[in-house]
């Protein structure tokens, strides 16, 4: 083997020889899980759910969809909000039961990051749809993980 083998031979083994489990990851959750869904999820989650609805009275039916382009950046930005949300939830301590736990935040973030689009689009009836989705993804999370109390 060549001067040139034995170095790459070397930088392999150097490589392979150093751990990354040990450095600590820059990420920490800044506020409890509690905290979390009643100050961002919540009330980013009903910007998303009311934008689009339909409403019957005695006086008629009335469409509730964004109409300015402020309405609908609000939207997407609750939804964008959502899914940074959702990424909390994979971090430690959080993230403590693994799969089914990761499982239901990734959920919530697929189903956010397609109101995202929805609302990029300007697509009232994928919004309606992917908020539906999103209400069964925070619902199923919530009958696994959330107490009486």
């Amino acid at each position: 083997m060549g001067m040139g083998g034995w170095f790459a031979a070397m930088c392999v083994v150097l490589a392979a020889g150093c751990r990354t489990a040990d450095v600590p990851a820059p990420f920490k959750p800044v506020m409890g899980t509690r905290e979390l869904m009643q100050s961002v999820l919540n009330p980013n989650a009903g910007v998303v759910w009311r934008a689009v609805s339909t409403v019957v009275t005695t006086a008629g039916i009335e469409e509730v969809r964004p109409q300015s382009d402020d309405e609908w950046a609000k939207v997407r930005n609750a939804a964008l909000t959502i899914v940074k949300g959702g990424n909390q939830l994979m971090l430690s301590p959080r993230a403590s039961d693994g799969s089914r736990w990761m499982k239901a935040a990734q959920a919530l973030i697929a189903t956010s990051s397609a109101a995202v689009r929805a609302a990029e689009a300007r697509n009232a009836d994928r919004l309606f749809a992917v908020g539906g989705e999103m209400y069964s993804a925070c619902l199923t999370c919530h009958e696994n993980y959330m107490s009486g109390d």
